[in-house]
């Protein structure tokens, strides 16, 4: 990509970030490195974005989101924040601590999508986090229309002045947060380095919708492939549509670069582990040092490895996109044994 390309990129993404109220919760960008061992033992240069560091509630790539979505609900005056996910929501832990930042009540509806009654599961890991920090969580029998579950809540708990953020902070606002973050990884991209593509986990849409539209402004070259973790191509591909399609008249995006999903790696189904994703947190964990989560990054990893040992003729590096969730390590069982 010529100077000129991504200098005309950048500026037109400062532009319109600008327009939007944001906070700052990350304090400076997340570092970017090169996975040396990884990349040794797979024969291909593995880089990745580690939004696992972000500087709150044990990190994770939510905090990007609540950047814009906790502006604006400060800027409408909210006393408290209802909120939407499973048991073990990576983004409810996350919105819970930023709304005791600010000193506003939070509440969660939440959901057990595995029907699992193990202990950990039901009080450990995030939920335990959530609960440190002030949520009160509500649990539903399963989220099916979460936006008007959550405004039933607020009726029947007759809360004011509420907001409700959506699940996964997957909307517009939140989405802006990774248009943000593809801005970084431009800056950040090694010297001589051009990434033949950005793998994400690939969940309520928002991070990958917002990093597909950021990268088609500043890395045009580069695609964006989602990991799903709880949906198949034909029931995933959509959401993130929609949402390019939100994002792409605000930066005078005509056309949203298409949807490419790997939808293989995410059985039995959402929020129940599996072992290629077992293989890839004992992986990281021995070659790298860092630690995955059985529900978005181990899978969204699981993909990776195996893309590139089935296709051993592409060289190009890859960025994998750390996206946090270890805390949920301490609520599943099946981690608890290393694979053999």
């Amino acid at each position: 990509m010529s100077s000129s390309v991504l200098s005309a990129g950048e500026t037109r993404l400062h532009q319109t970030l600008a327009l939007f109220s944001k906070i700052d919760l990350l304090g400076g960008v997340m570092p970017l490195n090169k996975l040396n061992h990884l990349s040794r033992l797979l024969g291909r240069d593995i880089y990745i974005k580690r939004d696992d560091l972000t500087p709150l509630a044990a990190g994770g790539n939510k905090l990007r989101k609540l950047e814009f979505l906790m502006a604006d609900a400060l800027e409408k005056g909210a006393k408290t924040i209802v909120t939407a996910g499973a048991i073990q929501s990576n983004h409810v832990r996350q919105t819970a601590a930023v709304a005791a930042m600010y000193g506003l009540k939070c509440v969660a509806l939440l959901e057990n999508p595995i029907g699992s009654q193990e202990t950990n599961f039901l009080n450990n890991g995030n939920k335990l986090l959530s609960d440190l920090f002030g949520a009160q969580c509500v649990m539903c029998d399963a989220l099916t229309d979460p936006d008007a579950q959550m405004q039933t809540l607020i009726d029947e708990m007759q809360l004011k002045d509420a907001c409700i953020i959506p699940v996964g902070g997957s909307n517009l606002l939140g989405s802006l947060g990774y248009v943000q973050c593809a801005l970084e990884i431009a800056q950040q991209q090694p010297e001589g380095v051009e990434f033949g593509a950005i793998i994400v986990a690939s969940g309520s849409a928002g991070t990958h919708a917002g990093l597909s539209i950021g990268l088609q402004l500043v890395m045009p070259q580069t695609p964006v492939i989602g990991v799903t973790v709880s949906r198949t191509y034909a029931d995933q591909a959509p959401k993130v549509i929609k949402l390019q399609n939100e994002l792409a008249p605000l930066f005078a995006i005509e056309t949203p670069a298409p949807v490419i999903l790997w939808d293989d790696y995410f059985a039995p189904e959402y929020g129940m582990p599996n072992a290629g994703g077992l293989e890839a947190i004992e992986l990281l964990a021995r070659c790298e040092g860092i630690l995955l989560d059985p529900v978005y990054t181990g899978k969204a990893m699981a993909g990776l490895i195996d893309q590139v040992r089935r296709n051993p003729q592409d060289t190009s590096p890859l960025l994998f996109i750390h996206t946090g969730g270890a805390t949920g390590l301490f609520a599943y069982q099946e981690v608890s044994a290393p694979i053999k």
